[in-house]
């Protein structure tokens, strides 16, 4: 299945096209594999050995790749981490890629720990589209699950961005079952009265992030949670977007400001609408979030490679991406790069 309506033929003859017809059009590039929380489902708690700064691509490799990735078809690109703020003078690179002709959306994924003093000035560079990672409304809980005693700095981040009214502004909740599961609809209330789109994530196996199938709260588990208090009313979406997305209504048909989406990765996958390409911080890309092949552009475009070798390596990585991912219990156990060294 195409992530778009039209013939393949009618659309640009140099478009990323994998060996099942999937159009990519979406690029997340990580900046950097640190991170100043320490996510248990995400960081492993023995930590992980950081790529030191040679060995990361620098903002003139990124922009390049991007450059060539846009020129074949990559309208919309998110800038992840990591935590992506980290990263020195970042706001320069994000100025940069959204001078790129043909780029539609720029986005980013941040844990909003720095987002109070950058909110601002990400928008004027040009970020389009926040999605900002929050497990919990509890501020014990938050120290429990990212291992550093950062909510209310999160929380300033949140109100600040729905200060700049960026384009999109999305919240998203890896829900695991006896952890935080009883604050589904505390997240629900929060999208109810606030110009937000809440994303309720299924718990996804990574390395060493200790997930088993009983961790796993499925969408329409939530979905009964949430129907217990709210009306829920399917929206149309992009055949290739992740998430499954609801207008809000109460019991007394009040629409609410915001919206609810689930990322159905583990009950319901929507491998066959995939147009993503992932590109991480040491300059790997990686065509499937759960497929531990990649092929690495940075020693290659440091040797001296032309712009159509990193275009014949990208095309390359493509065909070597799978129709579908493996069973949850099989990814759990495979050797692919822990969360936080992949960048989402």
């Amino acid at each position: 299945m195409k992530p778009s309506n039209a013939p393949i033929e009618l659309l640009n003859q140099n478009a990323l096209i994998d060996n099942f017809q999937r159009v990519h059009t979406y690029l997340r590039i990580s900046v950097t594999d640190r991170c100043n929380l320490r996510c248990a489902y995400c960081m492993p708690a023995e930590g992980i050995i950081y790529k030191q700064k040679k060995e990361l691509l620098t903002f003139e490799e990124i922009e390049r790749v991007a450059s060539i990735m846009v020129k074949h078809g990559i309208t919309k690109i998110r800038l992840t981490g990591g935590e992506p703020m980290v990263r020195r003078d970042i706001e320069k690179l994000v100025y940069r890629l959204s001078q790129l002709e043909g780029l539609k959306t720029l986005a980013m994924t941040t844990n909003a720990t720095l987002l109070g003093e950058k909110a601002k000035v990400l928008k004027d560079n040009g970020i389009k589209a926040l999605n900002i990672s929050l497990d919990t409304l509890k501020k014990e809980r938050f120290l429990q699950v990212t291992r550093r005693d950062q909510f209310d700095q999160v929380w300033h981040g949140i109100q600040c961005a729905l200060a700049e009214n960026f384009e999109e502004l999305k919240l998203n909740s890896v829900v695991m079952a006896g952890f935080n599961d009883d604050e589904i609809l505390d997240f629900v209330d929060f999208a109810f009265q606030n110009r937000i789109n809440v994303r309720f994530i299924e718990f996804m196996p990574f390395k060493d992030n200790e997930w088993n199938i009983e961790k796993v709260v499925t969408y329409r588990d939530m979905m009964q949670t949430i129907e217990t208090r709210y009306s829920l009313t399917p929206l149309s979406a992009d055949p290739s977007a992740v998430g499954k997305d609801f207008a809000l209504s109460d019991k007394n048909g009040n629409l609410g400001k915001g919206t609810v989406s689930f990322i159905t990765s583990m009950s319901d996958s929507f491998c066959s609408t995939c147009n993503r390409l992932r590109l991480t911080a040491d300059g790997s890309v990686k065509s499937c979030l759960f497929y531990p092949a990649e092929i690495n552009l940075r020693d290659r475009m440091r040797d001296g490679a032309t712009d159509a070798e990193i275009e014949e390596m990208i095309r390359y990585s493509l065909s070597l991406k799978p129709e579908a991912h493996a069973p949850a219990e099989e990814l759990s156990q495979s050797d692919n790069r822990t969360m936080i060294e992949i960048g989402g």
